[in-house]
């Protein structure tokens, strides 16, 4: 089902519910968390009626013994033994899979797809969890019951039927365990494809060029023990208390210990002023708050790299007379390129900095002064700064900082990604990579005796824009809404409305299953808080956090449906079909898991020993070189970068817009059109912007406007009747939220440094609703 509109304007259908009352906007003065988390949360588990369940899966969610993972962020499980180590967004995300709601055969002969294509998005999701595997009937417009056998031998005849192992694309999100995601991986290469795409390719894939670039690895070197031990917290471009909301405790910690705590956002979110942290029983009980910052900066859209060079430069200059502003041994000993760059700094004027990051000398100086006095600092960051065309110089000047003053390589210290999803970063661990290294794929071959391509693949964009002439012919998506989570959405639907076959890996309706190829498959999964039942007993799953930390999780629930299968299951039913010569055990593997790790022991780096080391308390951490002041790159020391600055400031009558998440959301789910945290009620379809920008164009407070973006081969896309919310954010910007501005976000506007959407500065004009 693809949209109409040819000139990529206003999709058909909403996203949230349908308001129930008119939009209200009230600014939070409120700390985040605390008593308004707790009241959500009721409400939340009375809609949902989960009085029962839903509190003992709070009992249960991210326990290292007999507990299972939350599926939401990826922020590492609490090492202090913490029996209440869970968010508001968490507990939202495990009741919302919990449902009693059911979507069966009774439900789809009763709606065909053309009436679904008008439902929103929340419409969708709401109606609950998927049962049993459907197929689409062009004849009659439903979906209709298909047995597994059959699901199964139908990709398998479409995969072999190719041409070419290439015109397939096999797509994951992040809430895949790292079992199934070997499996996955090792079925595309076994097929002959590295077209393996993944969200990472949307979110973080800036993060692991940088590092890989700069460290030798993809991911950050610190632990949350380090968090534990810092003197001094930057924290960039994320909106903690929605994005990562178990942050907030290791905040207070850091507050509560004297650690200074910088955030640098164009918009001042919640999580950067106050918090009461729920399970700190006292301070509920007494309203008490603790400051989560001690310093907010406020840059331009785009301008955290001239930020960080500039505090890089007041460094430098305070080093002239200070010998101990920079760590002088450690640059000697571990670094290479240290000249030229602390000479770049030397020639970028102090009014270009501030032109370009949008922030004043005197408060750079402040960051600096803290960077200075602290011994030991981390910076942490999310996808505010990589969704930008210059994202992976940015991460590459975050970590010249770092080296500055030697903060890498001890407690404490050291570069921090916030990824967002969980087990995003074990996807890309355990092979999720359109590029694999040679290492890598030696090592697969090896172990299990096929021969893997060594073409690099698809990645997202890629995958679309061959979708869309025609070249990838069959799509599979392990998890995720793939319609709703890419840019520049009518072209997407455009592209898996030409497959051949998409086939979609859910546990829940949503867009991806009503925006279809020719033939259309839905297999519904078990979800992580369901026991998954297997021939060797009730078998557990395993992720990574964002630091590197890997454990098991283990659900607790009955499933929704006996007929629904687990997404190893599902992985290797696939694989059986498309490969029947196979010698790879897939149904072996499927018996115990534990046979799924003893093989990834032996093909992955870091996994060694992995069925005992998964079952320590907490998990183990994977070896990171560069913790270790160990570089695998080409100079074999960590690599200062000297990129220019980019020219990020808007032109005369355009503003640069920002995509991001309301409170009550989790990626493409949509609890309700309310954003506590940003004092919005009952919309969706909203703009933030500078009051003064505002003025300059003759828009009030909740006057409907339109929004163009011009992408960068002169297109157009357009969003009408968007309301205008006056916000504190700088001159220049402003933001709304996805997936409904994706739809701004042209495909052919990707980072030429990481291949990533830029949905994180949208070239755009405002002006009054015509």
């Amino acid at each position: 089902m693809s949209p109409s509109n040819e000139d990529q304007g206003q999709l058909e259908h909403r996203v949230g519910p349908t308001p129930e009352a008119e939009p209200e906007f009230h600014p939070y003065h409120h700390p985040a968390a605390g008593w308004g988390a707790a009241k959500s949360v009721t409400r939340f588990l009375l809609r949902e009626r989960e009085l029962v369940d839903g509190p003992r899966a709070i009992m249960k969610m991210n326990h290292e013994k007999s507990g299972f993972d939350c599926p939401g962020c990826a922020w590492p499980d609490d090492t202090k033994g913490l029996k209440l180590d869970i968010c508001e967004n968490g507990i939202k995300h495990v009741t919302w899979e919990m449902t009693r709601k059911r979507v069966d055969r009774t439900f789809f002969a009763g709606h065909s797809v053309s009436e679904l294509s008008k439902w929103s998005d929340f419409a969708l999701e709401d109606q609950g969890r998927l049962t049993e595997p459907m197929r689409y009937d062009p004849e009659s417009d439903h979906y209709v019951p298909i047995s597994w056998k059959d699901a199964f031998a139908t990709v398998g005849r479409a995969l072999r039927g190719l041409d070419s192992p290439n015109q397939a694309s096999f797509y994951t999100s992040g809430r895949l365990g790292n079992e199934a995601t070997f499996l996955y991986q090792l079925m595309a290469r076994e097929l002959g494809t590295n077209n393996l795409p993944d969200c990472s390719n949307m979110c973080h894939e800036a993060s692991g060029r940088a590092l890989q670039a700069a460290l030798g690895t993809g991911k950050g070197t610190v632990d949350l023990k380090d968090w534990e031990a810092t003197d001094a917290l930057f924290i960039m471009g994320v909106n903690v208390a929605s994005n990562a909301p178990r942050m907030l405790t290791a905040l207070a910690e850091a507050y509560h210990r004297g650690a200074q705590i910088v955030h640098i956002n164009p918009l001042v979110e919640a999580a950067a002023t106050r918090t009461i942290v729920p399970h700190d029983i006292m301070d509920m009980a007494l309203f008490k708050t603790t400051r989560t910052s001690t310093l907010n900066v406020q840059p331009r859209i785009g301008g955290d790299m001239a930020l960080m060079r500039g505090v890089a430069k007041a460094i430098l200059e305070q080093s002239k007379t200070d010998p101990k502003a920079l760590d002088p041994e450690f640059i000697s000993r571990h670094t290479s390129g240290f000249e030229e760059y602390r000479d770049l700094c030397q020639a970028t004027p102090w009014e270009e900095i501030e032109l370009q990051s949008g922030v004043g000398r005197d408060d750079i100086l402040k960051m600096a002064r803290v960077y200075r006095d602290a011994d030991r600092s981390i910076v942490s960051w999310c996808l505010g700064v990589t969704q930008h065309e210059h994202g992976v110089d940015t991460v590459r000047e975050i970590v010249n900082l770092l080296l500055l003053r030697g903060n890498l390589g001890r407690e404490g210290a050291g570069p921090s990604p916030v990824r967002g999803h969980s087990n995003v970063q074990g996807n890309r661990t355990c092979g999720i990579d359109h590029r694999p290294s040679p290492e890598f794929l030696d090592r697969l071959a090896e172990v299990c005796k096929i021969d893997p391509p060594r073409a690099h693949g698809l990645d997202t964009i890629g995958t679309i824009q061959a979708m869309n002439r025609g070249d990838v012919k069959v799509f599979v998506g392990m998890g995720g809404n793939f319609a709703l989570a890419a840019p520049d959405t009518p072209y997407t639907y455009q592209a898996l409305s030409n497959c051949e076959l998409t086939v979609q890996v859910s546990t829940k309706l949503n867009r991806s299953h009503i925006v279809h190829g020719r033939q259309a498959l839905i297999l519904p999964c078990l979800g992580r808080t369901e026991k998954d039942h297997q021939q060797g007993g009730i078998q557990s799953t395993s992720v990574e956090d964002s630091m590197s930390m890997v454990h098991l999780s283990v659900g607790m629930k009955r499933p929704a449906s006996s007929h629904l299968l687990s997404e190893p299951a599902i992985v290797a039913g696939l694989a059986r079909a498309a490969l029947p010569s196979s010698d790879t055990p897939w149904e072996s593997y499927i018996e115990d898991y534990d046979r799924i790790r003893d093989t990834m022991a032996q093909a992955l780096e870091g996994f060694e020993d992995f069925n005992r080391r998964v079952r320590l308390p907490l998990g183990f951490r994977i070896k990171q070189p560069a913790r270790e002041l160990v570089f695998l790159t080409p100079s074999g020391a960590a690599e200062f970068s000297s990129a220019p600055l980019p020219d990020v400031v808007p032109a005369p009558g355009t503003l640069a817009l920002g995509t991001m998440r309301s409170h009550d959301q989790w990626n493409t789910t949509i609890y309700s059109d309310n954003d506590r945290y940003r004092g919005i009620k009952n919309l969706r379809t909203l703009v933030f912007m500078n009051a003064a920008d505002m003025r300059e164009r003759g828009i009030d407070e909740f006057d409907p406007v339109d929004i163009t973006s011009t992408a960068k081969d002169g297109s157009t896309r357009h969003l009408n009747g968007y309301l205008a919310i006056p916000y504190d954010i700088p001159r220049g910007c402003a933001a709304g939220y996805m997936p409904e501005m994706n739809v701004l976000c042209a495909l052919i506007d990707y980072s030429t440094q990481s291949d990533q959407p830029i949905m994180k500065h949208v070239k755009v004009t405002i002006n009054p609703a015509t």
